[in-house]
């Protein structure tokens, strides 16, 4: 502390139940093990219902978060999640089990290509 060097840490956790609930919290800390239990409880605030139609999404959707931008795509059944880095991820824990996903964006940052992926998401009609 005397010479300004305060450590904080910063958590990132995206929970899912696989049955169509998803969430994803952010929270910072003293310490690793504080960030994380902040986090999951913001996790567990942040949970949204998906509308899955036969394990994919009803149609197709397109959402922008700050520089990133993701297009889901429905799948018939047995063609399997195609998705890359984090957007996988998310559809992994929320139960999507075939979609086609692409990160359109031009930023590689997970944490964005995340939460662009949470707005498509919430974006899905019922």
């Amino acid at each position: 502390m005397a010479g300004g060097k305060r450590f904080r840490f910063r958590a990132t956790i995206i929970m899912g139940d696989g049955k169509g609930k998803v969430g994803v919290g952010i929270a910072k800390g003293l310490d690793v093990e504080t960030s994380i239990s902040k986090a999951k409880a913001k996790a567990k605030d942040n949970i949204i219902e998906v509308a899955l139609k036969k394990g994919t999404i009803p149609h197709e959707v397109e959402a922008k978060y700050s520089a990133a931008r993701v297009l889901l795509k429905p799948a018939p059944e047995g063609h399997g999640l195609l998705a890359g880095g984090s957007p996988r991820l998310v559809l992994k824990l929320a139960g999507v089990k075939d979609v086609t996903a692409k990160c359109l964006g031009n930023t590689n940052n997970k944490l964005t290509n995340a939460m662009a992926t949470i707005e498509a998401l919430k974006k899905i009609r019922k």
